[in-house]
């Protein structure tokens, strides 16, 4: 029988609450389900699980609702969880407070879990009140609950949250049931009355017989690449586990699922191969379905040109090659022009150009102290130089994080404030805060760039199976699946070949600026064991560290 055309006093309802990872979009995942039966007014049988998921919850979300990485670590899996609600919900109504949210996240986990979708009718709590309880102004489970007369004790848990939402249900019923005979004009009249936004083209839900074949994919980490009839690359994306996160594309569907025929994969041993190769990919082919990590443009460098004798700072697109001193790169051209200007103003750097024009007096940056006026014709180019690399230390890798540069600003403001020239202070307290904002968007690629050349270990999430990185720099200089050891032998001593000597502001390319920054965000986020690579190791000292990092893990 047609649920929809069922009596609406006869039918029968699970009222359904979730708890997610709070993540949006694809990214989001189920970690509790709850449900109660309604019929006649009353409420019946109860479900209730938590759902293992694959990316780790955040600590917001964990205070949020209550549950830990350690619950959802020893839960059921998503199939497991989502089958007895699948058969809970046929030939029922669903039933939700914000049931759209309800109902897309429902949805999405049904289609990672490989299970059909029923597609029950959807009545929404939130509707209800709009229509039958309009003088309970707040719509939220707890409060409104509380405006009709019910108890709440527990919120932001899927069961009870059910148990409050089916009360609710139950208090707005008979009025519900006065406005229409059957569930289909219930749906009918509470469904959103809300126009689609212009511009937003959203793609066509495509059905699971036309979707390509996804059963071959491993439960593995690894990139997955979605291809039209021709065998372009539509989306290239990685996951921990492939098949689950390849299902995961068509329950929101996007401009190019409807074109996607068939799906490829490359497994890898590790999380970390996979974003490596996935960010690669994606830089190679720029599929039109990814977004992120396609552009390495819009980058800036601060270099200075060290081929005349009073050298002057200033931003450009590219690094400036030969004999030339490079930093960033960096987002946002108006900061990296304020960073340039802070600096010259700081150390008395030429703000002019490359020209460098003799003058009688200096110019109004000499006169306000902001400059050592090199135009004068008699100033010693050493001192120049000595102010030159003083500024650009904390970005050579001689300093730590700019600290010098704030440290040289703290001097200032005591100075001034002895001489009890305290607006002068004042202006140097606002340039350090704000010096400090501008040098700490450089901390984390500077570091990596001048972090020590070392081997990493990364290892499957599962299975006993490891990925080996060679970092050269921050930079990846090889990666695999860990060899054996002479063929790992070979690899050091290639890796240790291939690096470069240390240059004073040497630049990373723009193009291998996301690697770096992937790289070196697992490593600060999983800590796994790196092996400095100063000099080459010996076989036996190698081959035991690489027997005790893999036995710790």
């Amino acid at each position: 029988m047609d649920t929809t055309s069922a009596e609406l006093r006869t039918a029968e309802f699970l009222v359904v609450d979730v708890e997610t990872n709070g993540r949006a979009g694809e990214l989001c995942e189920l970690t509790e389900v709850g449900a109660v039966l309604v019929g006649g007014g009353e409420l019946h049988e109860e479900f209730e699980s938590l759902v293992r998921v694959e990316r780790p919850l955040s600590r917001g979300i964990e205070r949020f609702t209550g549950i830990t990485q350690a619950m959802v670590d020893g839960a059921p899996a998503p199939e497991a969880a989502l089958a007895r609600l699948d058969e809970l919900l046929r030939g029922r109504v669903l039933v939700a407070h914000s049931a759209q949210f309800d109902r897309r996240a429902l949805r999405q986990g049904f289609e990672r879990a490989g299970i059909a979708w029923p597609d029950p009718p959807v009545l929404c709590t939130v509707a209800m009140a709009r229509r039958y309880a309009p003088l309970a102004t707040q719509r939220k489970l707890g409060p409104l609950a509380a405006a009709l007369g019910i108890e709440v004790d527990v919120l932001h848990r899927a069961l009870a949250d059910a148990r409050t939402c089916a009360r609710v249900f139950c208090a707005l019923f008979p009025r519900l049931c006065a406005s229409a005979r059957t569930v289909a004009e219930a749906c009918s009249l509470l469904a959103p009355r809300r126009r689609a936004r212009p511009g937003r083209a959203r793609g066509r839900r495509v059905p699971r017989e036309e979707r390509p074949d996804l059963s071959r994919l491993p439960d593995d980490p690894g990139v997955y690449v979605f291809r039209d009839e021709r065998g372009r690359p539509l989306y290239v994306g990685k996951s921990v586990s492939l098949r689950t996160r390849a299902r995961a594309h068509f329950c929101a569907p996007a401009g190019w699922t409807e074109r996607a025929e068939v799906v490829d994969y490359v497994p890898t041993a590790s999380e970390l191969g996979a974003l490596v190769l996935e960010n690669r990919l994606i830089k190679r082919w720029r599929p039109p379905g990814n977004v992120k990590l396609k552009k390495s443009d819009g980058y800036l460098y601060l270099r200075c040109r060290l081929d005349i004798p009073f050298p002057v700072l200033e931003v450009a697109p590219e690094p400036a090659p030969g004999h030339a001193i490079n930093v960033g790169p960096v987002r946002g051209h108006r900061a990296a022009a304020e960073l340039v200007e802070q600096l010259n103003s700081l150390f008395g750097l030429r703000h002019c150009g490359r020209g460098l024009k003799l003058r009688e007096h200096p110019s109004a940056y000499g006169q306000m102290g902001r400059c050592l006026s090199p135009c004068l014709g008699d100033l010693d180019p050493n001192l120049y130089r000595r102010r030159l690399d003083e500024a650009l230390a904390p970005f050579a890798g001689t300093a730590d994080s700019g600290e010098h540069l704030l440290e040289h600003l703290e001097r200032q403001m005591r100075e001034a404030a002895e001489a009890r020239r305290y607006e002068r202070a004042a202006v140097l307290l606002r340039r350090r805060e704000r010096l400090e904002s501008l040098v700490g968007r450089l901390a984390g690629l500077l570091q990596a760039t001048h972090a020590r050349t070392r081997l990493v270990v990364a290892p499957h999430p599962t299975k006993p199976r490891f990925d080996a990185f060679w970092i050269v720099r921050g930079r990846v200089a090889d990666w695999g699946a860990l060899p054996e050891v002479g063929e790992l032998v070979e690899r050091t001593r290639a890796a240790l070949a291939r690096r470069p000597a240390r240059q004073v502001g040497s630049a990373v390319p723009p193009d291998e600026v996301d690697e770096v920054r992937i790289v070196h965000a697992w490593l600060a986020a999983h800590e796994p064991p790196q092996l400095p690579l100063d000099e080459e190791p010996e076989r036996e000292r190698l081959e035991a560290w690489v027997a005790a990092a893999t036995a710790a893990v």
